[in-house]
């Protein structure tokens, strides 16, 4: 990360921990707290919110009606990830900007706030895109991924039992470990597409299991944490 920029920070924020299937309480206030402290440390924030629970409901009970599109999967996960970000920027309602970051350049700068709160742009854009994009654009060189599991893997840690965690990978071998091409609805700790611009623009990933904020305070403050660092 850039030392003019060692107090303002991107976080995707999965949908997995935040929305999983029900509005996960408990963690969105423990999140609200951690974040508003954060703040009084003069530290920024650009929350981007995933679609969880919501886009695969909504994804899945639309295919068994009809024959749908994956743009069209795309748009339910981008509408659903918006959801979530105006209900979040409802609760950070007096530290937020007053709009959703929705649109890219919609938004330049913080202004006079400390957070600002994003979601889905465009069919084909995932919200890690929109992350590693806004991280880009604000001359931010590292963006947090806060989700399951706390760690990227050598393999998909829930069908095999010898997949091992990772702890630092370059986007060339992450790349190995994904598809070529993301599919709506598809989970990756970083997926395909956030990947190949992460590389082409030298941003740094930091994967690591959201529900752990004391992990999160750890990473903020340049500590040892848990979890995998991707870089090129």
């Amino acid at each position: 990360m850039k030392n003019n920029q060692a107090k303002k920070f991107v976080i995707a924020l999965g949908g997995s921990v935040a929305f999983p299937e029900k509005i996960n309480v408990r963690y969105i206030k423990n999140f609200y707290s951690f974040i508003k402290k954060e703040i009084k440390r003069k530290r920024k924030f650009v929350i981007v919110c995933g679609g969880g629970y919501t886009t695969r409901k909504y994804q899945k009970t639309a295919a068994k009606i009809a024959r749908v599109t994956n743009e069209d999967k795309d748009w339910i996960g981008i509408h659903s990830t918006r959801l979530n970000a105006h209900f979040l920027r409802t609760i950070f309602r007096k530290e937020s900007t007053p709009v959703v970051f929705d649109k890219r350049f919609k938004l330049k700068n913080f202004n006079r706030y400390s957070v600002i709160i994003g979601a889905g742009w465009v069919p084909g854009w995932s919200t890690d895109y929109v992350a590693v994009q806004i991280a880009a654009d604000f001359d931010i060189g590292q963006v947090i991924m806060l989700g399951k599991p706390d760690y990227v893997y050598t393999a998909d840690f829930e069908k095999y039992k010898k997949a091992k965690p990772i702890k630092n990978i370059s986007w060339k071998n992450y790349l190995k470990l994904v598809p070529a091409k993301r599919s709506p609805g598809s989970h990756f700790p970083v997926d395909p597409v956030a990947a190949k611009l992460a590389s082409k623009e030298k941003i740094k990933v930091i994967v690591a299991d959201g529900e752990k904020l004391d992990n999160l305070k750890k990473i903020l403050n340049g500590q040892k944490f848990k979890g995998t660092t991707i870089s090129y």
